[in-house]
């Protein structure tokens, strides 16, 4: 008998020691990481479904924090009163939205950039217009815009009702004078109709097709993606490594100063050290729109909901993989300084980056975690009916 007890004393033992040491591993954690919250304990404030109860988000000095509104559930779509919702002007607009015949070849439409099967989005580094030509910034996806305060990467368009002229008359898109474009619409007999439906008289005019491709748009929203269903109380769908990404989004990866709201955006304007100023790929962003030196090399805040469909990233389309996003901030945004140009003219439009932008030091495994989280905004591509176009 005495060999079976000495065996049970040796197993006891064993499950002592291992305690011991799981409790002393954790606590040279917290020793080492002061901030340091158990995975668990990260994964019950973050899916309580109350954003009060989770951990503080680490903001740089530069952020208006009376301002600050953290990442969350989208709110229900506001429509303006200037410009209410009805389904016959959604129907209409979504008809002009697929129409080609807006455009001076009859061949471009907002959808030819704007892909529904392509996260709204042409995956392409810049778009082709008219004639084949390309412009100089990656097409922005048209999901969620509703959430957005101005749009295209300049903030040049007020609101989506403004932004809908834009693409017609720009020579590098659909290349169309906007009168003739309202002149074609109108003399398509098929449209007599729906125009009636949605503003009462079957008049065709500029800021009618504007208001109902902007309604079209407003339409165009994500389902609950899985980070959605996490906050919510479903904590059980994501993993530990999912769980950190999101802690480690709103704190050492400082993702939270820009890509905040539950639109995952600030819609303000940043520096993010890729002006690429000097070279034949130079933009200067929002300083075309304001002529304030203090704009040079800024860019609106894109979404990160659908991010993972919306491919290729940045302003001018050069980053194929997420991989090469968060390297990129992870190095504190290299933004060489052309020397050639200091002590020239042009040494006053040298841009200055984001103060907020630094060197993270992410270790390869916390990219990967925070990698994960993100691929949790994004949910499958979605089909739509394509509408037949009226005659």
């Amino acid at each position: 008998m005495k060999p079976i007890k000495l065996k049970k004393n040796i197993k006891v033992k064993k499950i002592i020691f291992l305690v011991l040491l799981l409790v002393c591993m954790t606590a040279y954690k917290s020793i080492d990481q002061p901030n340091y919250i158990a995975i668990q304990e990260l994964r019950k404030m973050y899916s309580s479904g109350d954003t009060s109860k989770w951990p503080q988000a680490e903001l740089h000095e530069s952020i208006d924090k009376s301002k600050f509104k953290d990442i969350g559930v989208l709110p229900d779509v506001i429509y303006p009163s200037y410009n209410p919702y009805s389904k016959e002007k959604e129907s209409l607009g979504k008809i002009l939205f697929f129409d080609p015949r807006l455009s001076k070849s009859g061949q471009i439409a907002c959808a030819s950039c704007h892909n529904p099967e392509l996260g709204w989005t042409d995956n392409l580094t810049r778009s082709f217009g008219h004639d084949r030509q390309t412009g100089k910034r990656n097409a922005m996806t048209i999901l969620n815009s509703a959430y957005a305060t101005s749009l295209f990467w300049d903030g040049r368009a007020k609101s989506l009702e403004d932004q809908a002229q834009f693409p017609i008359s720009d020579p590098l898109e659909m290349n169309q004078d906007l009168t003739l474009a309202v002149n074609t619409i109108a003399k398509i007999k098929g449209y007599n109709s729906l125009f009636e439906a949605a503003f009462g008289d079957k008049k065709v005019s500029l800021q009618r097709i504007q208001y109902a491709i902007a309604t079209f748009e407003r339409s165009v929203n994500s389902p609950k993606s899985k980070f959605d269903q996490f906050v919510s109380g479903k904590s059980d769908v994501y993993t530990d490594q999912q769980v950190n990404g999101l802690h480690l989004f709103r704190t050492k990866a400082q993702c939270i100063n820009c890509h905040n709201t539950p639109y995952f955006s600030d819609n303000q304007f940043h520096n993010d050290g890729q002006t690429l100023f000097g070279t034949k790929n130079e933009d200067f962003g929002r300083y075309a729109i304001t002529k304030d030196v203090k704009d040079i090399g800024k860019f609106r805040t894109p979404t990160l909901r659908e991010v993972l469909n919306t491919r290729p990233w940045m302003h001018h389309g050069h980053f194929p993989s997420l991989l090469d996003v968060v390297e990129f901030y992870n190095l504190g945004n290299p933004s060489p300084v052309q020397k050639k140009y200091l002590g020239t003219a042009r040494d006053s439009l040298i841009p200055k980056v984001d103060p907020a932008l630094k060197k993270l030091n992410l270790t390869k495994g916390e990219i990967v975690d925070l990698l994960a989280f993100i691929e949790t905004l994004s949910t499958p591509n979605s089909r739509i009916t394509i509408p037949i176009l009226p005659k």
